[in-house]
């Protein structure tokens, strides 16, 4: 593989692992619901704006996510102290717990694909998901480095 394809192969292998183990586990949540919890838990409070700026979608259909999510207990609306106009989502002590539950599922529902890498490729593997995360990590903005 070029050097040029391996980003992209990655990025898509991750989607269709993503796809893969929500159908296999049978679980029928916006994958939109996930990332988001995931950000909020990475990043902490967020304005409504910034989440779908983040997320990629528009602020109705951000409203409309958050609205779900907080009627299930995953967020929390609050108001921002220095602008009282300003609404900020967090996560709850639930979303983290569903989103620590979700990754296990996922985990769970995907290791029997994985279950015959040696353990040189684990290394590879385990290397490889470091620097990922070391290059997708947010920034105090929330916007991607």
């Amino acid at each position: 593989m070029n050097r040029q394809d391996v980003i992209p192969s990655l990025v898509l292998s991750g989607y269709a692992l993503g796809r893969i183990a929500a159908q296999d586990a049978g679980n029928d949540a916006p994958a939109a619901q996930w990332r988001v919890l995931n950000l909020l838990e990475q990043t902490g409070r967020k304005r409504v704006g910034e989440l779908a700026s983040a997320a990629r979608t528009t602020q109705p259909g951000m409203t409309r996510l958050i609205g779900h999510l907080e009627r299930d207990g995953l967020v929390r609306r609050s108001p921002l102290p220095e602008d009282s106009r300003a609404i900020a989502v967090d996560i709850t002590d639930a979303g983290t717990a569903a989103l620590a539950a979700w990754r296990s599922e996922f985990r769970d529902t995907l290791a029997p694909r994985f279950a015959d890498v040696d353990d040189d490729d684990w290394s590879i593997l385990t290397r490889a998901a470091e620097i990922l995360a070391a290059h997708t990590t947010n920034d105090s903005t929330g916007a991607p480095r």
